[in-house]
C-alpha cells in the first residue's frame, strides 16, 4: 500500500508514527521514510527567509608591526605543544614548551609586535586555558582578537579579566568615564563589570581620590563580588584620603568586602582602625621590667566584641585552635609595627625578638609579627624576623621549614642565625616579599649553599625572575650536589622547573658537562645517573631554546623576513 504525507494528520503525526515505530500503526517503514522525505522538502520550501543580519563592524587597525618569520614559528610551535606532550612528565631530556609561552608572550608584547591573524585562535585557546597567560596573550591578540573573543562563546572568558575589552577612555576626560562607568549597571552584559574594573583601575592610577569619587556614585548599586574587586583595586595608591570610605566600607553587608577593606586600613599608617587596633594590642602586651632581663607579658582578649568584629577580627577559630589564641594573634598582626617602639622601650625590632616571652605565648606573638611584617611591607621587621640565612649542623634539617605551611624556628633569644623552638605559621617566603629584590636572592642563596634545595622551592617562588648571578650560581651548585649525592632527581622537579624558567640561559654553557652520564657511585640509587643526566639535558635545552626566543625577537628590521 502506497502512503504519502497526505495520509497523516500533519507533521506532529508522522512524527509519532516514527516514534512509536511505522509496524504498529500499519505502516510500511519504507513508505514512511519517504513520506518523512516529502514533508521535509515541503517545510524547507515553505519557509519564508527572515531579513539579513547586519555584517559586523571590522576590527579595529593594528599598527604594530608583524612578528619577524622566526618568531611567528616559534609561536605556533609553542601553541602546539601547550598540551604538555612535551616535557609535562619532568621525564627525559624533552624541553616543556608549554611552559615557556608566558616568556616569549612577555617578551613579545615588550618589543611592541602584533600576533599573527592566523594564531589568533590558538592564542585565545591557550589564554582560555591558562589564566596567568592572558594579560600579555591579549595585549599582543590586540584588536583582532577582543574582535573575535566577543563573537565566539568559547572565548567569553577572556573578557572577564578587563585584560581585554573596549577601548577605555583617557582617564582624565570625566565625561567618557561617567558614561562608560555607568553604562554598567544599566546594561549588566556579558564582560561589563571586567571593562568597569579595567576602566577603574585607569582611573585609579591617573586619578586616586577620582576613582573612590567614581566608586561612590554606584556603590550602592554594585554587587557584593564587584564591590569587593573594587576595593582590592585600592591598593593602588592607597593613602588617608581612602580612609573616610573604607571606614563605611567595614559596615558592609558582605563579609569578603568588609575583611578586604579592614585588612586595607590595618596597613595604612595613621588610620584611625591602626590606632583602634595599636590601643587593643597595648592593653594585651607588655613588658614585666621587674625581671631581669625584662619578660614579656601577654593577656589575650577572653572576648571578640562588636568592635572587633567591625575591625576585621573573625570570632570563629580553625578546628584545633583555641579562640583567645586566635583573637590574639589577629590582633597582633593588624596593628602597626611601630606600636612596639613605645611598648618595648624603644628597642630595635632584633631586641624585641630576642625578648623572653612568658606562659608560652612567644609562638603566636612571632607568628603574628612576621603576618604583620609581610602586610605592611616592613623590611626591619621582616629582616628581624628572617636573621641570616640559618644553618645547621650537618645532616641536620633546617631550621625552618620552606615548603607548605608547617612548624618553622625562628631564631632563638639573643641570636639572629637561626634555630631556636619550632613556630607555626611563621611563613620565611611571605617575610622574603617585604625586603628589596637583591637582598631577598642574597638570604635565599645563602640558606640554599647551606641547606641544598629541599626546603628551598617556595623561597625561589618569591625571587624575582630572572634570578641574579648570586643565587643562580647557588641553585646550580646545589643541583650538582643532589646528583653527586646519587639521589633521585624527581625530588627536586619543582626546582628544576623553576631553573628552566629563572636562570639566565647563559647558565646552559656550565651545565652542559651535567648534562653528560657520569659513573654512578655505589651508595647512589639505581638509575639515578641516567635520570639526572636526562634531567640536565632537559634543562640545557630549555636554556638554549630560551635564548633563541629573545633573539627571534630582537632580529634587527632590516634582517626580518
Amino acid at each position: 500500500m502506497s502512503v504519502g504525507v497526505q495520509d497523516f494528520g500533519g507533521w506532529g503525526e508522522l512524527v509519532g508514527a516514527a516514534v512509536v515505530g511505522g509496524g504498529r500503526r500499519g505502516v510500511d517503514e519504507g513508505a514512511l521514510l519517504d513520506a518523512a522525505a516529502a514533508a521535509t522538502v515541503r517545510r524547507r520550501a515553505g519557509v519564508v527567509p527572515g531579513p539579513a543580519r547586519r555584517l559586523p563592524e571590522p576590527a579595529a587597525h593594528d599598527p604594530r608591526p608583524r612578528l619577524p618569520g622566526a618568531a611567528r614559528r616559534r609561536l605556533a610551535a609553542l601553541l602546539a605543544d601547550r598540551s604538555g606532550t612535551g616535557g609535562g612528565s619532568r621525564r627525559g631530556p624533552t624541553p616543556d614548551l608549554a611552559e615557556l609561552i608566558p616568556e616569549w608572550l612577555r617578551h613579545a608584547v615588550e618589543c611592541g609586535y602584533q600576533a599573527p591573524p592566523e594564531l589568533l585562535p590558538a592564542l585565545l585557546d591557550a589564554a582560555r586555558a591558562r589564566i596567568d597567560l592572558r594579560p600579555h596573550a591579549l595585549a599582543l591578540a590586540g584588536p583582532r582578537g577582543l574582535w573575535l573573543a566577543e563573537r565566539a562563546p568559547q572565548w567569553a572568558p577572556l573578557l572577564r579579566d578587563g585584560a581585554a575589552g573596549p577601548a577605555l577612555p583617557d582617564p582624565r576626560d570625566a565625561r567618557a568615564v561617567r558614561a562608560l562607568w555607568e553604562e554598567g549597571p544599566r546594561t549588566g552584559g556579558p564582560g561589563t563589570s571586567q571593562v568597569r574594573g579595567a576602566l577603574f583601575a585607569e582611573v585609579r592610577r591617573a586619578d586616586p581620590a577620582g576613582a573612590v569619587a567614581l566608586l561612590t556614585t554606584t556603590w550602592s548599586a554594585e554587587k557584593a563580588e564587584d564591590r569587593l574587586a573594587f576595593v582590592e583595586l585600592l591598593r593602588t595608591g592607597l593613602s588617608l584620603a581612602d580612609e573616610p570610605f573604607l571606614e563605611d566600607a567595614l559596615a558592609d553587608r558582605s563579609r569578603g568586602v568588609r575583611a578586604a577593606a579592614a585588612e586595607l586600613l590595618a596597613g595604612l599608617a595613621g588610620s584611625a582602625l591602626a590606632g583602634r587596633m595599636a590601643a587593643r594590642v597595648r592593653s594585651l602586651v607588655m613588658l614585666d621590667r621587674s625581671e631581669e632581663p625584662p619578660v614579656v607579658a601577654v593577656e589575650a582578649p577572653y572576648e571578640c566584641d562588636a568592635a572587633m568584629q567591625r575591625d576585621g577580627i573573625v570570632a570563629t577559630p580553625p578546628a584545633g585552635m583555641g579562640e583567645r589564641s586566635w583573637w590574639f594573634g589577629q590582633l597582633v598582626a593588624a596593628a602597626p609595627l611601630a606600636v612596639w617602639t613605645e611598648v618595648f622601650d624603644d628597642r630595635t625590632p632584633e631586641e624585641v625578638i630576642a625578648l623572653p616571652v612568658a606562659d608560652g605565648w612567644r609562638p603566636d606573638l612571632l607568628a603574628a609579627w612576621s603576618r604583620a611584617a609581610a602586610r605592611q611591607h616592613d623590611a626591619a621587621w621582616a629582616r628581624a624576623l628572617l636573621g641570616t640565612a640559618p644553618t645547621s649542623p650537618p645532616n641536620e634539617p633546617p631550621p625552618f621549614t620552606a615548603g607548605p605551611p608547617s612548624p618553622a624556628r625562628i631564631p632563638a633569644p639573643g641570636s639572629t642565625t637561626g634555630g631556636g623552638e619550632h613556630v607555626p605559621g611563621r611563613d620565611p617566603a611571605r617575610l622574603l616579599t617585604a625586603l628589596p629584590e637583591a637582598e631577598r636572592a642574597a638570604w635565599v642563596a645563602e640558606f640554599i649553599s647551606a641547606h641544598g634545595l629541599s626546603e628551598a622551592f617556595r623561597l625561589l617562588g618569591a625571587c624575582a625572575v630572572p634570578w641574579p648571578e648570586e643565587l643562580g650560581r647557588a641553585v646550580v651548585d646545589a643541583l650538582e650536589i643532589a646528583r653527586d649525592g646519587g639521589s633521585y632527581p624527581w625530588s627536586f622537579s619543582g626546582v628544576m622547573g623553576l631553573a628552566e624558567r629563572c636562570l639566565d640561559p647563559s647558565y646552559a654553557v656550565r651545565l652542559e658537562p651535567l648534562a653528560a652520564m657520569h659513573e654512578e657511585a655505589e651508595e647512589s640509587s639505581p638509575g639515578a645517573a641516567g635520570y639526572w643526566s636526562e634531567a640536565f639535558q632537559r634543562l640545557v635545552a630549555t636554556l638554549r631554546i630560551r635564548a633563541a626566543m629573545r633573539d627571534e625577537l630582537t632580529t634587527p628590521a632590516a634582517l626580518r623576513p
